[in-house]
């Protein structure tokens, strides 16, 4: 039992995304943690897997129970070779390899008090009420945070117990809200008021915060933390300011987090009087109704040595029977709660409680696993102190369509655990699809792992493909549970294909290395969609869940979609003609394409996204592009010269200032380095404010610096700042390499070189550069030491506008454009994903039955709602309607119809009067063209039409051109139908000249 107590050194590369979401000290926090897990099926599997990948100092396993083949429908580590093995050891090994740096035990003992004394977390899994009250009991008697997560088919709970006097240090995941201040009265309470552009609705009552940058009423700045209270106009009121100074400019207010503390009550009390997760009282209601089935189920093993029988009436009746003899429970004053028990809910949760199922007990595992990191952390609030999930909407509304006793017996196969709840002829099914993951990351290879467990694809005519373009990074290793440090270097797409197919045999997963875009519409086109029964997409940008929910409703196939950032994920489900299509939200299309003006990041930068984008671009001008320039176009490096574009002269300028003059030396470094500080940050401001003096009023008669422009002030060099002199030493450094010079790290040494340096005048460019300059590797990737250099680039900021200093951890995460990440969002979501995947391949489902989800982690915040039917179209005189999921079909024949004869057609078939026709972005027909030219358009075949106006012809196997309309009589916000203008001959048995309507009017 004994562990590793030497400190490590933590592993930034491996866990950067992590350390987005935790930060430094939480990260040491966990690396150190000793964690004790007892139960190694599905759930047990996945707790363990999340705190490995995560760096968990040592996890120490217990399972003596041997190896079933009702585990394998959820335990990834086991497989058939493990049968009758115990679950503990069988684990062992394939835990310990997810992660050398984190210690893997095994337990094979007892539970004891000597035992629990080693350990910080102690998890149950899959264990029994005796089990929970007794250790329990210890735990919170030694001041050791308890968990139990347990889950039973379609149902999972999880209990938390972190003693009575626990401090939470942070709270909340989002950093601390700074704002900036437009005006503070003088005053008994002083008023702030905010900036236009800040988000003052996120500050709250009681919300503690502090000042910083003010001028005049400088004795806010650094103050102690200071409560505030909203007003309903947005301002705040912040205490007592009449005897400040008065208030002259700028600033801002920042909210300094508090730390909380959480109360818990033991298992044996928190069961009979239980403090449920719910967002509403329905959702509590229901919750302790599963309380009391969980309770009944635990009594029913206890009488009969076993859980209940799948899909047995009996034995359902007999767990509705105990739970309706239970104790009552107790509301939060102590007295008995009066509320009638849902009783056909417990009989569904009785009958579909014998199986184990692995959506479940990913979404289950995850939580729990969050929940640890939260008591080894003390980051973001624990579950208070019972958590309830169930996917019962899994099973078919109707009762006919419900499994049969004899359909849901064991097999001895590796379905059993699912077969339990869903019965064979379901997995059947399962198996007979196939299906298209976009993406191998994290989320995708927690899909393929789902995949493989319930058996999608796994029979003789299904399969996967997987397609992701990406090669594997070390920094993936904490969180995409396929990948291992063997494999860095080599296509994603490869590798998860190749882990997929040893957790199941059965299943062939096949990997394309090509992106799904419109570049490739050659390789992702009619023939391939037309064997891809749905699509799951794992993405990491709104503009290719974009195109890939595109592809899907072109193709009329599901879309299960979903993405994580932090501890925040959703999972989405999009059926044809029954839920909506996916809609990328506009700002995140946007923000994806963000830029900001140069002259703002230049001389008026106002918030932090600014400063970074100024030390990228700084950062690039400098020691990249100039370089790349030069190597590239060596020779026309004089042409450019005399070009008076703006970009090609702000470019040329950057890179004479770089070669004005080759260094020779380390000092000839220096000095270069010196002089591009005094011209940022000196005659750069002064020649700013020649312009625009601190005093500028503008027409209307306010300040021009006044707003977000805050006003700089010329820095004066001072090598006895950090800030100055790090700049300066990063600059030189980089100088040297880039002419293959040796540079020096050494701060004193610098400071003493720069004391014998007279500071620089600007002075005039000179259009010489010399012909030998080796710049190798100037550009190369945002490494780990680059993104400090230019750090340190940044920091100057710090002493011009007044922004406060930032977090090297933030800095990384901007620059390097880094979404945080953490391995229990990714699992949760994959195992959202997996539930609505049973709806989707069980055939036809209601609207009722699917659910969107979203899940913020650090928050306990768990909703899942029913998306939204599509919208109904019509036009006012024209009889049918559409959605998006419809389109017109329209064979071309034989011989193929000239664009006469399709107009002809649409006016016919469907009583429209096309106005414009558009193939893409190329316009083939308009009513307002001159007569001769539609005339002309008109007479030729469509496929010929295409081929003139766009160049291109139908490639091969395209089955239909896509065609856009606008009509007569349409409103601005009609969306038509596409015309599917179809290629090859699908309509031999319509008569001559009909075609298909396809546009059903909804029921």
């Amino acid at each position: 039992m004994s562990v590793l107590e030497t400190s490590k050194l933590l592993d930034e590369e491996l866990y950067s995304r992590q350390l987005c979401v935790l930060d430094l000290p939480a990260m040491q926090r966990i690396q150190r943690a000793k964690v004790l897990l007892s139960g190694l099926q599905g759930l047990g599997a996945e707790v363990a897997k999340n705190l490995v990948l995560m760096g968990v100092g040592s996890l120490t396993l217990h399972d003596p129970h041997p190896t079933c083949w009702s585990d394998l429908a959820a335990q990834f580590f086991l497989s058939e070779k493990d049968l009758e093995r115990s679950r503990a050891e069988a684990s062992q090994e394939p835990v310990a390899k997810l992660n050398g740096a984190v210690q893997v035990c095994v337990h094979t003992g007892d539970i004891t008090e000597e035992l629990l004394l080693d350990f910080q977390v102690v998890v149950l899994t899959a264990s029994k009420l005796e089990e929970q009250l007794k250790v329990g009991a210890l735990c919170h008697k030694l001041g050791i945070c308890f968990l139990v997560a347990d889950s039973r088919g379609l149902v999972g709970q999880l209990f938390s117990d972190f003693g009575e006097d626990f401090t939470v240090q942070d709270p909340m995941e989002a950093d601390p809200l700074t704002a900036a201040i437009q005006h503070i009265s003088q005053g008994s309470p002083g008023i702030l008021t905010l900036r236009k552009e800040a988000d003052a609705h996120y500050f709250r009552d009681g919300d503690l915060v502090t000042f910083s940058g003010i001028e005049g009423m400088v004795e806010l700045n650094g103050c102690d933390p200071r409560p505030i209270h909203v007003q309903e106009d947005g301002t705040l009121e912040i205490g007592n300011t009449a005897i400040f100074s008065r208030y002259l400019r700028g600033g801002a207010v920042t909210e300094v987090k508090k730390s909380e503390i959480v109360s818990h009550k033991p298992l044996d009390v928190a069961l009979l009087q239980p403090r449920v997760v719910a967002q509403n009282p329905q959702e509590a209601y229901r919750a302790r109704c599963l309380h009391q089935a969980f309770r009944a189920l635990h009594q029913f093993q206890h009488l009969n040595g076993r859980l209940p029988r799948p899909w047995d009436p009996d034995d359902a009746e007999m767990v509705v029977g105990l739970a309706r003899s239970l104790e009552p429970l107790k509301g939060t004053e102590g007295g008995p709660l009066e509320e009638l028990l849902d009783e056909a809910l417990v009989q569904r949760v009785a009958l579909s409680s014998a199986g184990g199922l692995s959506p479940m007990a990913a979404m289950l595992g995850a939580v729990a696993a969050q929940e640890v990191l939260k008591a080894i952390s003390r980051k973001f609030m624990p579950l208070d102190q019972w958590l309830y999930f169930d996917a019962l909407d899994c099973l078919p509304e109707d009762g006919k369509l419900l499994p049969t006793p004899e359909d849901c017996a064991p097999r001895c196969c590796r379905y059993d655990g699912q077969i339990a709840v869903f019965g064979a002829g379901f997995q059947e099914m399962l198996g007979q699809q196939h299906y298209l993951v976009v993406g191998a990351g994290a989320i995708g290879c927690e899909l393929l792992k789902g995949f493989a467990l319930v058996g999608l694809g796994a029979g003789a005519s299904g399969g996967v493909t997987v397609a992701d373009m990406d090669h594997i990074e070390r920094s993936n290793l904490s969180r995409q549970f396929l990948f291992r440090t063997q494999d860095v270097g080599r296509p994603k797409a490869e590798v998860a294909a190749e882990a997929t197919h040893r957790l199941n045999a059965d299943l062939q997963v096949t990997p394309f290395t090509y992106p799904l875009d419109p570049t490739t519409e050659h390789i992702y086109g009619d023939n391939f969609f037309s064997r891809v029964d749905g699509v799951a997409a794992a993405l990491d940008s709104f503009q290719a869940r974009h195109y890939v929910a595109a592809r899907c409703t072109h193709y009329l196939k599901p879309l299960l979609e979903a993405g994580t950032q932090g501890t925040s994920g959703h999972a989405f489900v999009f059926m044809p003609h029954v839920t909506e299509a996916y809609r990328a939200p506009a700002s995140g299309l946007a923000s994806e394409d963000a830029t900001y003006p140069v002259c703002t990041l230049r001389h008026f930068p106002s918030t932090v996204e600014h400063t970074l984008q100024w030390a990228r671009d700084e950062f690039e001008g400098l020691f990249c592009l100039s370089a790349e320039i030069i190597n590239r176009h060596r020779q026309e490096l004089t042409s450019l010269a005399e070009t008076d574009g703006p970009q090609e002269l702000t470019l040329l300028e950057e890179v004479l200032g770089v070669l004005r003059e080759r260094p020779q030396t380390w000092q000839d470094c220096v000095v270069w380095a010196l002089g591009h500080w005094q011209r940022r940050f000196h005659y750069g401001i002064m020649q700013l404010l020649s312009c625009f003096p601190h005093d500028k009023v503008l027409e209307d008669g306010t300040l021009f610096w006044s707003g977000p422009k805050q006003c700089p002030e010329p820095l004066e060099f001072d090598a006895s700042q950090d800030t100055h002199l790090l700049y300066v030493l990063a600059a030189a450094n980089l100088y040297a390499q880039m002419h293959g010079l040796p540079g020096s790290w050494d701060q004193t040494a610098l400071r003493e070189l720069l004391k014998l340096l007279p500071l620089p005048v600007p002075q005039p460019l000179a259009p010489s550069f010399p012909n030998d300059l080796d710049l190798a590797g100037a550009s190369a990737e945002f490494g780990p030491e680059r993104l400090k250099k230019l750090h340190q680039v940044l920091e100057v900021w710090s002493g011009s506008p007044p922004l406060k200093p930032l977090k090297f951890e933030k800095s990384k995460r901007i620059v390097g454009q880094i979404i945080p990440a953490i391995a229990t969002t990714t699992a949760a979501v994959a195992g959202l994903v997996g539930l609505e995947l049973y709806k989707v391949v069980g055939g036809p489902r209601p609207l009722s039955a699917f659910r969107h989800n979203y899940l913020h982690l650090a928050e306990n915040r768990f909703n899942r709602w029913v998306p939204c039917a599509p919208a109904i179209q019509k036009l006012h005189h024209l009889t049918w309607t559409w959605t998006c999921w419809n389109r017109l079909k329209v064979p071309a024949g034989q011989p193929e119809k000239t664009l006469e004869l399709l107009l002809a057609h649409l006016h016919e078939q469907f009583g429209l009067r096309v106005k414009m026709l558009l193939h893409g972005k190329a316009l083939l027909y308009s009513a307002r063209w001159p007569p001769k030219k539609q005339a002309q358009h008109l007479a030729l075949r469509v496929t010929e039409l295409v081929q003139q106006v766009t160049g291109q012809m139908p490639k091969p196997g395209q089955q239909v051109l896509v065609l856009e309309l606008s009509c007569e009589g349409e409103e601005d916000d009609t969306t038509f139908p596409p015309l599917h203008y179809e290629l090859c001959d699908k309509t031999a048995a319509l008569s001559p000249g009909s075609t298909e309507p396809c546009i059903p009017s909804p029921q």
